[in-house]
């Protein structure tokens, strides 16, 4: 069982259907365009948030109601205040090109290359994988090293709750994957070997790496006494 978000394994296996996590790979937001978005040849890692402001840019995110790459996004914008220190910058963001939001992340990607829109927030890995041009933020703001986890925490946003008329915070957090084999396993030899050759620098890892997610191996598990002799290797104890 592996997850895109560590914590599913924790709050919904451990301990009754697991007993051990390990931390594997990271994604971040990145601002994603192409050769032909206005402003292509003038964005950098200082200034994209002053190029997707301009009146003749369109930028483009998912429903944070719908999405978790969209409610990023707007923890992003709002982390990106905050990093720079400009008041009301992810107000401004914000307000600007709604009739671009779409239920999923994926959805924009047809706008971009269309040139409808100019730019995106999204995953680094859906950048990779489908060869686009992108701009990595600092991590202070694109929710990828879990040392920033506390920093992560201080942007939050309200979405639409299970229940018409509800509501739940999300605060920021790291993007940060995370497997476990279950007790119930009916191949537990082979699942351990699967983990393994997942796990490994040059073999599975090497794959998530070409694919935009870069390894956090080794990296802390609070269940790392837990976790089979052969697999500890991949995580540690602090």
């Amino acid at each position: 069982m592996a997850s895109a978000d560590y914590t599913v394994i924790d709050k919904l296996l451990i301990p009754e259907h697991a007993d051990w996590n390990i931390r594997f790979a990271s994604n971040e937001m990145a601002i994603v365009y192409h050769h032909a978005s206005r402003g292509a040849s003038e964005i950098t890692a200082k200034n994209w948030y002053e190029i997707l402001l301009r009146d003749d840019v369109a930028f483009g995110r998912s429903d944070p109601n719908a999405d978790p790459c969209g409610y990023r996004a707007v923890l992003t914008m709002k982390l990106a205040e905050k990093y720079y220190g400009i008041n009301g910058l992810a107000s401004n963001m914000l307000a600007k090109d709604k009739e671009y939001i779409r239920p999923k992340e994926t959805d924009l990607l047809a706008l971009l290359e269309s040139n409808t829109i100019d730019y995106i927030f999204l995953y680094r890995s859906v950048a990779e994988q489908h060869k686009l041009d992108f701009i990595l933020l600092p991590d202070q703001v694109n929710l990828k090293k879990p040392e920033l986890t506390d920093y992560y925490r201080s942007a939050t946003i309200k979405i639409s709750g299970k229940k018409p008329g509800t509501f739940i915070t999300k605060k920021g957090a790291p993007m940060v994957y995370g497997v476990t084999i279950p007790k119930n396993a009916p191949n537990p030899e082979v699942a351990h070997a699967f983990v393994a050759f997942l796990l490994t620098s040059d073999k599975g890892m090497a794959i998530m790496k070409k694919m935009g997610q870069p390894s956090t191996v080794p990296s802390f598990s609070d269940t790392y006494e837990k976790i089979p002799a052969d697999l500890k290797r991949f995580a540690s104890a602090q």
